[in-house]
């Protein structure tokens, strides 16, 4: 992927929080895509990964390689929740459960300690290999298979079951949900909340407004 020119910072905590929770909302719309189509928007699914090998980017603005539109996919989900578009209930479902299963793993130690171990091994393939090479997106979706997918709440992929069945697109549906943790994890660091989705619609919008 070649490198994208950086931007200035987003201003604000709501702007960051913004961008965080577009990129669980955009791994929510491609896992959607994916389970349907097969295929994937390119810039939105190499933003995704390399967010998520990216275990220690040198700024926030990094982690989404620093242009909001890195994160178009996700940001236009976002108008759906808070009103301005149609919504996907689908892609709606699969973000919000994201949340939920980054909640769970955030307060599991243990858990967290060994997703850290396995990310870790899945960068050094990426700088080995480039982050989208099918060995990263493997390990990827084995580290979900392994850790996220033990919880009792778990996500169920709807979709065209011939498709869901052919070769990577497993471990890339999971590698897409993986991304979609890494997200959450950010979007909480920032202060993300999910009661403030529900009573802060209107700081929502105004940060969306602010991304342009």
């Amino acid at each position: 992927m070649s490198a994208t020119p950086i931007h200035r910072a987003p201003d604000s905590q709501a702007a960051r929080q913004a961008l965080a929770l577009a990129g669980v909302f955009q791994s929510a719309s491609l896992v959607d895509e994916l389970a349907r189509t097969g295929q994937v928007d390119p810039r939105a699914w190499e933003t995704l990964i390399n967010a998520t090998v990216d275990t220690n980017p040198e700024s926030f603005e990094a982690i989404y390689g620093g242009h909001p539109n890195n994160l178009r996919r996700g940001l236009e989900t976002l108008e759906a929740l808070v009103g301005r578009k149609q919504a996907n209930p689908v892609v709606l479902r699969y973000g919000f459960s994201l949340l939920l299963l980054m909640n769970k793993l955030r307060t599991d130690r243990h858990m967290m300690d060994l997703l850290g171990q396995k990310l870790s091994h899945v960068q050094g393939q990426a700088e080995h290999f480039g982050s989208t090479h099918e060995n990263v997106i493997a390990s990827l979706g084995d580290a979900y298979q392994e850790t996220i997918s033990t919880f009792k709440t778990r996500i169920v992929v709807q979709g065209d079951p011939s498709l869901l069945q052919t070769r990577m697109m497993p471990e890339r549906v999971r590698a897409c949900l993986m991304a979609g943790i890494r997200f959450a994890l950010l979007w909480h660091q920032q202060g993300g909340r999910r009661w403030k989705l529900v009573f802060q619609r209107k700081a929502l919008r105004r940060a969306l407004d602010s991304l342009g």
